[in-house]
């Protein structure tokens, strides 16, 4: 079983930047994705950033060129380094890992919120 601690959430302004950090401990199957997902306020969970082990980068429309992920697997962490923040941003975020037939885990989530 996976566990993924998320933390780097927070207050900031528009305009402002945030880095997000997943730490993921436990057996994590080799071909996987590893991805942030975010929630708004009575809004329905909506990808953000995936980053499969092969390289693949996907992104959400509507973060693409504002946030990036990465991973350090010597750490066992996933980032989101996320920039140019708009209120439309605020929510929840989830980090998430995808193992296919392995099956898959959710963090317990990190709270953003941006003011206008």
């Amino acid at each position: 079983q996976v566990q993924l601690v998320e933390s780097g959430g927070g207050l900031v302004q528009a305009g402002g930047s945030l880095n997000l950090s997943c730490v993921w401990s436990g057996s994590v199957f080799s071909r996987n994705v590893m991805g942030w997902y975010r929630q708004g306020p009575g809004k329905q969970r909506e990808f953000v950033a995936g980053l499969a082990s092969g390289g693949n980068i996907n992104y959400g429309a509507s973060v693409k060129g504002r946030f990036t992920i990465s991973g350090d697997n010597a750490k066992n962490t996933l980032y989101l380094q996320m920039n140019s923040l708009k209120p439309e941003d605020t929510g929840v975020y989830y980090c998430n890992v995808y193992m296919g037939l392995y099956g898959d885990s959710w963090g317990q989530g990190t709270q953003v919120t941006v003011s206008s």
